[in-house]
Order: C-alpha cells, then structure tokens, then sequence
C-alpha cells in the first residue's frame, strides 16, 4: 500500500515539476515568438500552453479512479487537436498577410527549449508508469522536442535563405505533430476505457 502511496506522491511531484517548466516555455517562446515574428516559435508556445493546462489536469488525476484518468486524457487530447487547429490558421494568416521571422532569436529559443523539453521527457520516463496521463504527458514532451529541432532548422534556413516559408512550414508540421499526439492519446484512452468495461463485465 505505501509503495502505491510512494508512486501516486512522485508521478504528482514530477508533473507539477513539468507543468512549471511548460508554463516557464509557454511564457517565454510566447514572448520571443512576438519578438521574432515567428509563427513557428507562436507555435510552439501555444503547444506548451496547451501542455502545462493538461499536466495540471493530469496532476489532479492521480490517484484518482480509473474513469477520471480517462477523461483526463481525453481531454487532454481534444486540446491538442484544437491547438493544431488554430496554429494551421494563424500559418495561413500569415501566409497571406506576410511575415519577417527572425532567424537568430528563433535558433536560440529552439535550444533553451529543446534542453528544458529533454529534461521534462527524461524525468517521465524515469516513471516506467503505463498510466494513460504518464503516457500522454510522455508524447506531449516527446513532440515537443522534435518540434524544437524544426525550428532550429527553420531558423537556420530563415537567416540563410532569407525567406519566411521554413518558419510557416515548421509552424504546420508543428501542427501536424499536434495532431498526431492528441489523436494517439485519445486512442490510447479509448483502449483503456475498453479494458476496463470488458474486465467489469
């Protein structure tokens, strides 16, 4: 029973450790990403944004019944899919109001980020948790570092090229990655909810 105990105190300990790092890079690529004019840095804020609202949901969820874990991660991948949704329009407002990104503050943001998404990633999987939030909260840091790679290339080819279309293109694929993520938790929590109604019935 204290080893349950034990586990519930330290998956709630490292998602309040992870929802304060997603709010620390929610607040600062929002900020750098205005600064810089980068839809693809917008992107990325809006993904941690989304990230720390659902770690804080998760946080609520543990050690709760199975039935609040799955709606927590329902909800958690419903906001993913609405925020891949309103990064796709703010790339085409962009697209067809123009845009001058700048490529240095993009690359250096992408590598603050990509650190301090590495840390939240490892201290997850230091879990060995199957719980479906430790899962979703696993997949969100997991695209999140990916999508730091894709700026740091899109700001590299920003100041190469000097042109704003790999900044819109990674802020898609972003997207794109969002998607994905917010489609495979919600499938991840439909197999459980069924594990669970085939094992009650």
């Amino acid at each position: 029973m204290s080893g349950a105990h034990e586990t519930k105190q330290l998956q709630r300990r490292t998602l309040l450790v992870v929802l304060a790092l997603n709010t620390l890079l929610f607040v600062s690529l929002g900020v750098g990403g205005l600064a810089a004019d980068s839809s693809a840095l917008l992107a990325n804020a809006v993904d941690n944004g989304s990230d720390a609202a659902v770690y804080l949901i998760s946080f609520v969820a543990v050690g709760r019944a199975l039935i609040w874990k799955t709606r927590a991660a329902q909800v958690s991948g419903v906001m993913l899919l609405i925020f891949s949704a309103l990064v796709l329009l703010d790339a085409l407002r962009r697209t067809l109001t123009g845009t001058e990104p700048v490529g240095p503050t993009m690359m250096v943001l992408a590598v603050v980020a990509a650190v301090i998404n590495l840390v939240c990633l490892l201290l997850i999987r230091r879990q060995q948790s199957n719980d479906v939030n430790m899962k979703a909260a696993e997949t969100f840091s997991l695209n999140d570092f990916a999508s730091n790679g894709g700026i740091l290339v899109a700001g590299g080819l920003v100041m190469w090229l000097d042109q704003s279309w790999p900044d819109l293109l990674v802020g898609v694929l972003v997207a794109a990655l969002a998607a994905k993520g917010g489609l495979d938790i919600l499938g991840d929590a439909r197999e459980v909810q069924r594990d669970a109604n085939s094992q009650s019935g």
